[in-house]
């Protein structure tokens, strides 16, 4: 389709269906075209946008989709800098930015009102959509009816960085990008997660790493890390002052923002309404995603957001 593939684990099974399945949105920014891709399921029934983390891609929603698409129009991305969508060298990868693709994205598909499923750097996406219009009439383009947040760096001063992260951070980031390898990049996903993901997942996930020199701006898309701590008070108000329904199912075994975070999220948020996942860790839709579907399905249904049966063991 849009990727040769290369000699490696996941050669054999590249491209996948999901992939197959996606198109790409043309985002226009001071002259330049970008191509962001999508992957959707069209239905009459309310819209969910999944906001995915890092260093993956919207592929990390998979384990999740089907169920959901039974019960939402499904609209997700791969922001820019990720997986099949563009990745240039010169771009500064803000937050804004990634905000700004995602309302392009949405006015282009004519959506208003959604709900937010959103996991890792994702989390602090949806906080800047939340701060831009979490509040109920606060300029009537868009309406967030409902936010469920993933493991995330909500809040700085609990979010745990791992080494490869902070090295990437340091001004020889760009030339320790290039020393990665797959292998170094499964020893990180064992270390973040609780539950062990198939080497044969892991590849599918390090190709879409891979696409278009990834490697190359992966030090520039994790400078994320900076800008958390320079808009905290931002994006922390956009979580207290949001009126809408907002749940924070968090696997506590995360090394990187597990029990630290929900305890802080119980402490800032009025009315915390958070869920310890055990036995998880960083990537719960991945690691456990029968257990956040449970967790999701009541969050919407005790909030009478959508009807649905029970999800299926």
């Amino acid at each position: 389709m849009l990727i040769h593939p290369s000699h490696d684990a996941c050669a054999q099974t590249w491209p996948t269906p999901w992939h197959q399945s996606g198109f790409f949105h043309q985002y226009h920014h001071d002259g330049i075209t970008r191509q962001i891709y999508i992957n959707h399921k069209q239905s009459n029934k309310p819209c969910l946008l999944l906001i995915h983390g890092f260093p993956t891609s919207c592929y990390d929603w998979k384990p999740m989709w089907l169920t959901l698409a039974k019960h939402f129009h499904l609209i997700t991305l791969d922001l820019l800098g990720y997986g099949l969508s563009d990745k240039p060298s010169n771009v500064d990868y803000s937050f804004s930015l990634q905000a700004n693709i995602i309302e392009d994205v949405l006015k282009h598909q004519g959506i208003k009102e959604f709900h937010i499923l959103a996991h890792d750097y994702g989390d602090t996406v949806a906080q800047e959509l939340l701060a831009r219009h979490g509040q109920l009439g606060n300029n009537g383009v868009f309406n967030i009816k409902s936010t469920i947040l993933l493991n995330g760096g909500l809040f700085p001063e609990t979010t745990r960085p791992i080494f490869t992260q902070k090295i990437l951070l340091s001004p020889v980031g760009f030339l320790v990008a290039k020393l990665f390898s797959f292998k170094k990049f499964i020893a990180n996903f064992n270390h973040i997660c609780y539950q062990k993901i198939p080497v044969a997942d892991l590849a599918i996930h390090w190709q879409l790493i891979q696409h278009n020199q990834g490697i190359d701006v992966i030090h520039k898309v994790i400078q994320y890390i900076r800008e958390r701590q320079i808009n905290r008070q931002r994006w922390v108000n956009a979580l207290q002052q949001y009126p809408q329904p907002l749940r924070l199912i968090n696997g506590i075994c995360d090394p990187v923002s597990g029990q630290d975070t929900l305890m802080r999220f119980e402490q800032l948020i009025e009315q915390a309404d958070t869920i310890a996942l055990l036995e998880t860790g960083h990537y719960p839709q991945i690691e456990n995603p029968h257990a956040v579907l449970v967790h999701c399905m009541n969050f919407w249904r005790q909030h009478k957001m959508i009807k649905f049966a029970e999800v299926e063991p």
